[in-house]
């Protein structure tokens, strides 16, 4: 095995890479059609997203704020900017004059019942997100896990077959158990997917580092929101992200899980789209929840 070199340093995290003529890094020179996709994921002014994850369900079945979509989910689509789900549930659950855009899950196979969740395959055929009118769709990819030649190759046979039909395909960075969360793996993971062909990256935030994550990859990153946190944390969180070159989350427990819902997610849309300080986050969370406690009086 030839030996690798020694892991680059110059990243440059203070010099954002140019795209002219489009508002996102990387993806200036995709096809129109690819790039009005991005541009209804991505608001154009801000240049960043908050998309609502809500397809836990794929493996995990109905987990805590996810029992009843129709009573926890359809009320908070005003005010995301995106939603990642699985196809059954848009075709079943959301509303078909919702206008906003849709991202589909479109890998899967093993339950949380299953020790090893690397063994996905491809769950859904890039047709049916074209009828589905997808802005995009989202594959899991398992760098370091035991299948991670497969799942390398399913997220390349769906970047083909998004390139074909004008569809965004977001790499997500799948952690294992037994692999260390620090800005190396994800610099890795991220660069990996990016060289691929995905759009953009979906991957977790990491105190130590993250810039150079962002940095390093050549097209847009999403910070995964991960496990649920307490909201000043989580706004914290995504704030950090956000000035250290994410462009924006794609959150979902921090979210559905939270005591007051619709709070949280006009927050974090204040952090993401405005540059809101936590804190200041923080108090808008707890005066919007006040006022939905009163309301609910």
């Amino acid at each position: 095995m030839p030996e690798a070199d020694k892991e680059g340093e110059r990243y440059a995290a203070d010099r954002p890479q140019a795209a002219p003529g489009f508002f996102l890094k990387g993806t200036h020179q995709l096809d129109w059609g690819m790039k009005n996709r991005m541009a209804r994921v991505f608001d154009p002014t801000s240049g960043r997203t908050v998309m609502l994850a809500i397809d836990h369900g794929y493996f995990q079945g109905p987990t805590t704020g996810l029992e009843r979509i129709d009573l926890s989910i359809v009320p908070l689509l005003p005010n995301c900017d995106a939603l990642f789900c699985t196809r059954g549930i848009l075709r079943s659950v959301i509303p078909a004059e919702c206008q906003k855009p849709m991202v589909l899950r479109a890998s899967g196979g093993p339950s949380i019942l299953r020790e090893e969740l690397s063994d996905e395959q491809i769950a859904m055929d890039m047709d049916d997100a074209m009828r589905l009118n997808a802005a995009g769709v989202g594959i899991q990819v398992f760098i370091g896990g035991e299948h991670e030649t497969r799942s390398v190759h399913n997220m390349t046979r769906l970047v083909d077959a998004g390139l074909r039909m004008g569809i965004p395909v977001m790499g997500i960075t799948a952690v294992g158990k037994n692999m260390v969360r620090d800005a190396k793996y994800f610099r890795l993971a991220c660069r990996i997917i990016a060289e691929f062909g995905a759009q953009y990256v979906k991957t977790y935030y990491v105190e130590d580092g993250f810039e150079t994550v962002t940095a390093s990859c050549p097209v847009p990153i999403v910070m995964a929101g991960g496990k649920k946190l307490p909201e000043l944390e989580a706004l914290t969180m995504a704030y950090n992200a956000v000035q250290q070159g994410a462009c924006g989350v794609d959150m979902g427990r921090n979210i559905f899980q939270s005591e007051a819902p619709q709070a949280m997610i006009a927050a974090v849309g204040a952090v993401v789209h405005k540059n809101m300080k936590p804190k200041d986050a923080f108090d808008l969370f707890n005066t919007l929840k006040a006022k939905g406690s009163m309301r609910a009086a």
